[in-house]
């Protein structure tokens, strides 16, 4: 793969467009832009990001956490583009894009999560696999049914960015190519996915589209797998940026929930500065009162060795991803010195934070509420001829083709409106159909 193809302005729906329109900001900020701006970004506001919406303590949601993976994801674009500047002259004017793809990427990654975080993904998945939506199988191919059985937000993320919805124009969100190729962690179908992951990059209805970018990138296919496309470079970073806010992060609001100890949390932070900073660090600490002031201090200094560590683990990786090989996430090659404090901070999340009660218990309630409004809609598009069915049916917006004339389709315009549902709107929908709630008229 060659950067000077990786990179480029060439706009999804707009391809044969050219505005005379003159704009100061680049065409990856206007990216970011349309994000930030769009519907769906603000959604994120009332999606559950791991612990419950806040009470009398803000924790993270997922909008906040988009934020932060951005602003990370910004970092590391600047420190690699400088180092590839560094070492590629000829085409250092080139490398000024990287952080604001990257940011840009970071920004809409979590587009695609349905309400109630991973269980609702799992709650969608299981419906299809294990559930009342089995039947449906024999009405679709083995790739389509693959896409249900292992629903995933990265790829309704991709499919949100660009998928022409009812009465919407052609490309979606009508980003750049390697925005849109940024995000894509899993560059491969469904029905390809290793056994016993969920993980895949874009639905059969989609696919078309990720090939026109994937080519018109120059992004070859797997030299080990033909079934799968190598990652855009820069998905690494986008990645990456991921990986450092949700572990730091979720370890920050942890200890605000009294789940993990601030003596804990403090520790944990403190394996990711070095020994000889680490005197001058807790000097600082003394200096300030509050303890959630020190312990965002801490997070802050272990934020930034994190992004050196992934910074180098790319650019050692750099030449072995341009030759579309398989590269392990910049996360699992940190440096040991980094290495062993991250794994530390993954072992408590998993004892003392997902594991935790409150965790567990809306992950329990949103597989519930999610799992009964697909089994509403998916019997209302499969029976609309029924008197219940047509109500239902007209609750849902029109860019939603839910009357579309295949079963997969339809099934995709139920999985596009719930998916897109905050965590409020999910529950107080799931509410009145089950008639808990009657409206006031």
């Amino acid at each position: 793969m060659d950067w000077n193809k990786l990179i480029t302005t060439r706009r999804l729906g707009l391809e044969n467009y050219n505005s005379s329109h003159e704009d100061v900001r680049s065409e990856f900020e206007r990216d970011y832009d349309r994000l930030i701006f769009s519907a769906p970004f603000r959604r994120l506001q009332n999606k559950t990001q791991v612990f419950p919406l806040p009470g009398s303590i803000f924790v993270h949601n997922r909008l906040t956490h988009s934020l932060e993976v951005s602003t990370v994801g910004r970092s590391l674009g600047c420190k690699v583009a400088h180092a590839l500047r560094q070492r590629h002259k000829d085409d250092a004017l080139m490398f000024s894009a990287v952080p604001e793809i990257v940011q840009a990427a970071c920004l809409a990654h979590d587009l695609g999560n349905p309400p109630f975080g991973h269980s609702g993904e799992l709650a969608i998945a299981t419906y299809f696999s294990e559930g009342k939506g089995m039947p449906l199988r024999q009405q679709m191919s083995a790739a389509e049914w693959a896409d249900l059985t292992h629903f995933d937000g990265n790829a309704n993320a991709f499919r949100m960015l660009t998928h022409k919805f009812v009465g919407r124009r052609d490309g979606g969100f009508a980003l750049t190519y390697p925005t849109l190729a940024s995000i894509v962690k899993y560059p491969y179908e469904a029905r390809y996915c290793p056994k016993g992951k969920q993980k895949f990059g874009f639905f059969q209805q989609d696919k078309e589209l990720y090939e026109r970018i994937s080519d018109y990138l120059g992004i070859s296919r797997d030299p080990s797998y033909s079934d799968f496309y190598a990652r855009h470079p820069l998905v690494y970073l986008v990645e990456a940026a991921d990986d450092i806010c949700y572990q730091m992060m979720d370890l920050e609001d942890a200890c605000k929930l009294h789940i993990v100890s601030f003596e804990e949390a403090q520790h944990l932070y403190l394996g990711f500065i070095s020994a000889e900073r680490r005197d001058r660090c807790m000097q600082h600490c003394a200096q300030l009162a509050d303890t959630n002031e020190q312990l965002a201090y801490l997070r802050t200094c272990a934020i930034g060795a994190l992004v050196d560590g992934c910074t180098e683990a790319f650019l050692s990786s750099e030449e072995t991803m341009l030759r579309g090989e398989s590269v392990k996430t910049l996360i699992k090659q940190l440096p040991e010195p980094l290495n062993a404090p991250y794994q530390a901070c993954a072992k408590t999340a998993v004892e003392k934070i997902y594991r935790s009660r409150i965790v567990l218990d809306i992950e329990l309630a949103g597989y519930k509420v999610i799992s009964a409004l697909l089994e509403h809609y998916v019997d209302a598009v499969m029976h609309p001829g029924h008197a219940y069915s047509a109500r239902l049916l007209d609750r849902v917006p029109s860019q939603y083709d839910v009357r579309a004339e295949d079963t997969y389709s339809r099934i995709l315009a139920v999985l596009d409106f719930i998916s897109g549902m905050t965590d409020v709107y999910a529950l107080d929908l799931y509410r009145m159909i089950q008639g808990i709630d009657i409206p006031k008229l």
